[in-house]
């Protein structure tokens, strides 16, 4: 039976047996065993029903300790400064230490910095970082609160460290220094034009590619139960009206539809607390017996970039 509780020793003594438990971060919470153990990373994958092809993030307390499991070139620890802890992940040449498992076979290793602090107290008393997807079944809607991981993972994790709502709502960006410019692999709270500006690199969108090096890159992924669709929500409501329909929008309520069936993710038009709203709104609508999702684009900049991403991803298995 899971536990839910705010104990960092019982988290630390359960992970040093290579068993499981639910972090809290800033951006979304994450199912976490020991990186450095084979036996505490598969029961992750089978925790997650995970495919082992998709490479996991491993998460340490302090930019000093990433130097004990992967080479930190200058500019990648110019960004580690400037964004760690944060909602920021540097993809790096892995030291042999960490197992092949974790990085599913691939020469580099993702790690990050989370900034929440419960996370980085666990993380302090423990000798060995934490390998960490999203703390859900594979492929489905990430978890912004203990209530979301006890829901989807009960029983397949010993314990859930409640560390309260997740301050950022959607994972965090995942960036690498390579040939002299910075590979975008996944939109998060972190930009370009912020790397940019602190390293005076400029930064390149990583393209889809078969092989996957680094996470959250499967064409589909976050996706909900109920079908969804994004695009202009007025002329998708008159394509599908004879749906029962719920629409998530930015800041914009539309005519002709009950309240009650509309989500709107920040009435005051903060791109912020949208990205806070949006996997709990996302899990909250497959709670009902809605026929699809109809979802608005979001503006292409900042944290609206991935919130456009996620969507797009949480449809692409219904297309």
């Amino acid at each position: 039976m899971t536990t839910v509780g705010k104990n960092i020793e019982i988290a630390a003594a359960i992970l040093s047996d290579n068993e499981l438990v639910a972090i809290p971060t800033e951006t979304v919470y994450g199912l976490a065993g020991n990186a450095l153990s084979e036996a505490a990373v598969v029961k992750i994958y089978s925790a997650k029903d995970r495919p082992s092809f998709n490479p996991l993030i491993i998460h340490v307390p302090t930019v000093e300790a990433i130097k004990d499991y992967a080479e930190l070139d200058s500019i990648s620890q110019q960004l580690a400064d400037a964004f760690m802890p944060g909602p920021f992940t540097l993809l790096l040449p892995k030291k042999s230490i960490i197992p092949d498992l974790v990085t599913a076979g691939s020469s580099k290793v993702a790690v990050r910095i989370p900034r929440h602090p419960l996370a980085l107290r666990l993380l302090h008393k423990l000798n060995f970082p934490l390998a960490a997807p999203s703390a859900n079944p594979f492929g489905y809607v990430s978890p912004t609160n203990a209530r979301h991981v006890l829901d989807g993972l009960n029983n397949r994790v010993d314990y859930i460290l409640d560390g309260g709502p997740c301050e950022v709502g959607v994972e965090s960006t995942i960036a690498e220094v390579e040939d002299g410019k910075i590979i975008l692999h996944r939109l998060g709270a972190v930009t370009a034009e912020e790397m940019e500006a602190v390293t005076g690199l400029k930064v390149v969108r990583k393209t889809q590619e078969t092989k996957v090096d680094t996470p959250g890159q499967l064409k589909s992924h976050y996706a909900t139960k109920t079908p969804l669709y994004l695009g202009d929500i007025p002329m998708l409501l008159k394509e599908y009206a004879h749906k029962h329909v719920a629409t998530i929008s930015f800041c914009k309520s539309y005519e002709g539809l009950v309240s009650g069936h509309q989500y709107i993710l920040s009435p005051k038009c903060d791109v912020n607390e949208a990205a806070q709203h949006l996997f709990s709104v996302m899990r909250s609508i497959d709670e009902y017996s809605f026929d699809l999702i109809i979802a608005e684009r979001f503006p292409d900049k900042g944290l609206g970039r991935a919130i456009n991403d996620r969507l797009e991803r949480a449809q692409a298995l219904h297309k």
